[in-house]
């Protein structure tokens, strides 16, 4: 449980607390928890408390790139609310993670690049306080953890994960960026591939996993991107061979044999270093125990996404 203080409304004002049932969720579930509200030394009147989904999300525009914080979720916790010296109120939430949230834990360790929070907004009189950010820890789907499970099988190493603004072609997407997991390829395709994206679009009925492979170019031949694009239900993924799949693609397109498959749309080429995948972590990063991230809570929303 997650529980951090924020003096929404001055010297003598009502504290709030955010506190979460559980910071752990998958995509499609429910965040559960209460906004505590403790009166202060005098009456005050809260238009508005609402809580927002937000991320990082790397924006390309002309020849630069950034990172801007993305709010992708919102949800009405309640409305004009009075609140007498020293009353203490709790408003229980429920928050809807959307299907297409992005994951940054994978096999119970933090991926990363990525962060996710949950925000609380407080309005008074006119006035907006941005709140604070609890930290939220978005675990796979089971039919999104055998793709994952099949990369780690096949010694894929990672490298980083981000999110990257813009839509994908042929797939159902609905928020207006995409997250991007990034890896070096197995030993046996080094030297013809450099690196490959996995993303993931998820819908109630199905899974589309995209995949983009950056090939390397050599004197007499171009490099470029190669696409797979595979569009299961969530059951028939739960009882694909992925890592038969994943392994045919990559021979297909590094020229090595193997079978063809469908192909697809992807996004950019990326840069990083490699670690194994049942390694993945960032320096700094939360510690895992018994499944549940044991994390240091940032106090700023700058500091809690490294702006």
């Amino acid at each position: 449980m997650f529980k951090r203080m924020l003096r929404a409304f001055g010297v003598g004002g009502p504290t709030v607390d955010t506190v979460l049932t559980n910071p752990n969720v998958r995509p499609g579930e429910l965040l559960t928890g209460e906004v505590r509200i403790a009166g202060g030394d005098h009456p005050a009147d809260i238009d508005h408390v609402t809580l927002s989904l937000m991320t990082k999300v790397e924006v390309e525009s002309g020849d630069n790139e950034y990172n801007t914080n993305r709010e992708f979720a919102k949800v009405a916790v309640a409305q004009r609310v009075q609140v007498a010296p020293g009353q203490r109120l709790a408003l229980p939430f429920q928050f809807p993670v959307p299907l297409e949230t992005p994951l940054n834990v994978v096999m119970g360790t933090q991926l990363a690049g990525m962060q996710m929070g949950l925000r609380t907004e407080l309005e008074v009189r006119g006035a907006v306080d941005p709140g604070d950010l609890d930290p939220v820890w978005v675990h796979a789907l089971p039919s999104q953890e055998r793709v994952l499970q099949a990369f780690a099988q096949l010694g894929f190493r990672f490298t980083k994960a981000d999110n990257e603004q813009g839509r994908l072609h042929g797939v159902p997407q609905q928020l207006p960026f995409y997250q991007e997991i990034e890896f070096y390829p197995p030993q046996q395709f080094m030297g013809r591939v450099n690196q490959v994206e996995l993303t993931f679009v998820a819908t109630p009925q199905a899974l589309y996993t995209i995949l983009e492979a950056d090939k390397r170019g050599g004197m007499f031949r171009a490099g470029g991107d190669s696409f797979g694009h595979f569009h299961m239900s969530h059951e028939q993924a739960m009882g694909s061979d992925w890592a038969g799949i994943i392994n045919n693609w990559m021979s297909q397109i590094s020229g090595r044999g193997g079978h063809g498959m469908h192909g697809g749309h992807g996004g950019h080429g990326v840069h990083g270093h490699g670690m194994g995948i049942a390694g993945i972590a960032a320096a700094g990063a939360a510690g895992v125990a018994g499944g549940m991230i044991m994390g240091e809570v940032f106090d700023e929303i700058g500091d809690f996404f490294g702006d």
